[in-house]
């Protein structure tokens, strides 16, 4: 995709609008082979918050002082632990959430109206799965603890947006309620925004029931309608989700995404 000066790709977009929701304080933990979503946690640490604590497969990283960033696939690349602070002896890692963790990131084969997701798999029945995902594996813990997460998903469908998710691997608001976690005791915040490429949905307070918050540019109320499995409450005015600057566009051309994914 050949771009001009102050175009950007929908990946761009999403990784700006990462960066604007972390703070200098944060401690964040995250699936760090997912490139939208480490660049943005990247570029928010390079913009604006220099002591932000990334944290993620035992270890505390910050790439504040790094002048590139090369391209890697996986959480155990040394190319991602270059950068660590500090790391996290095993059984510290028991304790981790409650204690470090205030915002995470976590995606879904399956999310549902509520904020439930499902890394499990797909099918009624659990022993003969018609699709198998990757297993919850931290995820259940760490969406249970974490100050607030957020739900991330590169595709918009369907598919991915139904009813009733086949399996719970994160809990999010249950069957509904603002009572839906405190009823449960569960300690962390729930999911704060549903971040989709067309566009970021939010929780009505009442019900918990996903709500459109913002369209991204050139997407309509009709295309979100179109590709989710159930109601999703629209607002009369639905805000345009913003994009990039010019600086966080050449940070991440220039420094976070040297190889290019998110333009791909």
């Amino acid at each position: 995709m050949n771009q001009q000066p102050g175009e950007y790709a929908i990946k761009e977009l999403l990784a700006a609008f990462i960066c604007g929701e972390i703070a200098d304080d944060d401690a964040v933990s995250f699936p760090a082979g997912i490139p939208e979503i480490r660049a943005g946690v990247f570029l928010a640490n390079l913009m604006h918050a220099p002591n932000l604590k990334i944290q993620t497969t035992m270890s505390a990283v910050n790439v504040s002082q790094a002048d590139r960033m090369e391209d890697f696939d996986s959480a155990m690349d040394w190319r991602f632990h270059r950068f660590a602070e500090g790391y996290y002896l095993h059984h510290e890692c028991f304790d981790f959430p409650a204690k470090h963790s205030t915002a995470f990131f976590v995606g879904g084969l399956q999310i549902d109206r509520f904020g439930n997701t499902n890394l499990i798999g797909t099918g009624s029945d659990p022993k003969h799965l018609d699709f198998r995902g990757p297993g919850s594996l931290g995820s259940t813990s760490m969406a249970t603890q974490a100050g607030r997460y957020y739900i991330y998903t590169n595709a918009h469908s369907k598919r991915i947006f139904v009813e009733k998710c086949d399996y719970i691997s994160a809990f999010g608001w249950g069957e509904g309620g603002a009572d839906a976690r405190s009823n449960l005791g569960l300690p962390g915040g729930g999911p704060k925004y549903v971040i989709t490429p067309l566009c970021v949905m939010d929780f009505e307070e009442q019900t918990k029931a996903l709500r459109l918050k913002h369209l991204h540019p050139g997407v309509s109320k009709d295309d979100v309608v179109a590709n989710t499995g159930f109601e999703v409450i629209i607002p009369e005015a639905v805000e345009t989700t913003p994009v990039p600057t010019a600086d966080e566009l050449h940070l991440l051309r220039e420094r976070v995404d040297i190889a290019g994914r998110l333009r791909n």
